[in-house]
């Protein structure tokens, strides 16, 4: 697996600041990364672009079953 190191991470404007439920996404080379703000040392999960844009679409219509 290629690793891929975004220099621009941004908190979800759907993050709950107060509770530690904030994720981040960053883009780097047609791949965005997506990590725990509270757990950045844990990792994060890379999808390509196009796939990652297919997931914020289905959570963003409330077709996701979570």
């Amino acid at each position: 697996m290629t690793e891929i190191n975004p220099r621009n991470w941004r908190k979800s404007t759907r993050s709950g600041g107060q509770h530690g439920n904030c994720v981040e996404a960053g883009s780097d080379s047609g791949k965005v990364a997506i990590r725990d703000t509270a757990a950045r040392e844990a990792g994060a999960i890379t999808l390509p672009a196009a796939h990652f844009a297919t997931l914020l679409a289905a959570a963003r219509t409330g077709a996701l079953t979570l």
